[in-house]
């Protein structure tokens, strides 16, 4: 959820969803449908403005944010926007932000977004639109099994290929993503069952060990993670492909199953659920058939979004490409969250990321940082709030 997967909201992605046929499913044949075996390309940049411009000003809580952070974190994109992106007022903006100081102070920062970009309200009107949070978990881990020990995450298998582009993988929720490539074509990679049962043994693509399903199940919904070993040593583990299954809610299985009700669903209330019998557990987890494949970051810095850049703690917002330029502005107004800062949360926002569950112009998912501090602002997050989104000027 680049990590995203799989980048998802916490709680909303654990009962949200439905079991629905993916396309290539409902073929005659065990091959995949001709019409998905190409590549999607990568979203086409949109710069077309959702609405009529507004003074910097008319955005509640502009002036007091600290733009300093928020420019960090847009140089960031940079790079990688000038590489890929083919509009010239990108990376005419692009190249300004980069031929500033490395570190302006916050008035230059906001100097500089009013100079380069014109704002705009996400929708007409003052229908707002969604906040969650995703974090990257620490958990538990060993480089061989061991007692205690014996779930492999995998690494990306060497015959899975991409269908759709990664960045476009959140608008394609019910259809085949990644395929396993044969002497025959392209078929159905095997499902998270089937890859539990034994379909990838003896491949040694074993990465890591972790302590039990639910672990690597919540690891494989954030996309990402750190792996402390025991002893002193840590790694990060970033998301790198999946089986290409639609994902499958398992909190919603258990919903529609009456298990438990909705408004006892948690992320501790389901790993609570699966763990107290593991087999029952394990049955419930099949129910998604999506499966996260991992590769290990030595040296990095933090996670990693979409766009291959590193995201930034409280500014880095996954969005649907759908709506916006990934690495571009999004001032958020969100005033009901208060528990990530301590008051209203009206920040300017860096669009780096995707997510399974981030659908529309005005639902974002806000980075909360790494660990059980992360992990705690995550699950409580789901709040109304407004998009004000940055777009370049166009070049004169």
């Amino acid at each position: 959820m680049g990590c995203a997967v799989a980048r998802a909201t916490l709680l909303l992605v654990l009962i949200a969803g439905a079991n629905l046929v993916p396309a290539w499913a409902r073929q005659p044949s065990s091959t995949i449908a001709p019409a998905m075996t190409d590549a999607a390309k990568a979203p086409v940049p949109k710069l077309v403005p959702p609405s009529a411009p507004i003074a910097f000003s008319d955005v509640p809580g502009w002036a007091a944010d600290d733009h300093a952070a928020a420019f960090s974190a847009f140089t960031a994109s940079c790079h990688a926007m000038i590489a890929k992106s083919t509009d010239p007022d990108i990376r005419a903006v692009c190249a300004a932000a980069l031929a500033l100081p490395p570190k302006p102070s916050s008035a230059q920062a906001r100097a500089f977004f009013e100079t380069h970009f014109a704002v705009y309200p996400a929708e007409k009107g003052d229908t707002p639109g969604l906040l969650t949070a995703y974090y990257e978990p620490v958990l538990q881990g060993r480089r061989s099994p061991q007692p205690g020990f014996q779930v492999p995450l995998h690494r990306r298998p060497a015959d899975l290929v991409n269908l759709v582009d990664e960045a476009d993988r959140a608008s394609k929720p019910t259809s085949l993503t990644h395929a396993r490539k044969t002497a025959d074509g392209l078929q159905p990679f095997p499902t998270r069952q089937a890859i539990d049962e034994g379909a990838l043994a003896g491949q040694r693509l074993e990465l890591f060990y972790v302590a039990d399903d639910v672990e690597r199940f919540f690891l494989q919904i954030q996309g990402s993670g750190i792996v402390d070993f025991g002893d002193g040593s840590r790694v990060r583990v970033t998301y790198d492909g999946k089986n290409g299954h639609p994902y499958t809610s398992v909190g919603r299985y258990l919903i529609d199953q009456g298990i438990m009700g909705a408004d006892q669903m948690s992320l501790q209330a389901l790993g609570q659920w699966l763990r107290a019998d593991a087999n029952r557990g394990r049955h419930a987890i099949w129910q998604n058939k999506s499966y996260v494949f991992f590769r290990e970051m030595p040296g990095a810095t933090g996670p990693i979004g979409v766009m291959g850049v590193a995201l930034t703690p409280r500014r880095s917002l996954a969005v649907d490409p759908e709506f916006h330029t990934l690495g571009l502005p999004i001032f958020v107004d969100a005033p009901a969250i208060t528990h990530i800062t301590g008051k209203p949360f009206r920040q300017l926002m860096i669009g780096q990321d995707v997510g399974s569950a981030i659908k529309g112009r005005q639902r974002g998912d806000i980075f909360a940082g790494s660990g059980d501090k992360a992990g705690a602002i995550a699950g409580i997050t789901k709040q109304a709030g407004r998009f004000f989104v940055l777009l370049p000027k166009p070049r004169s």
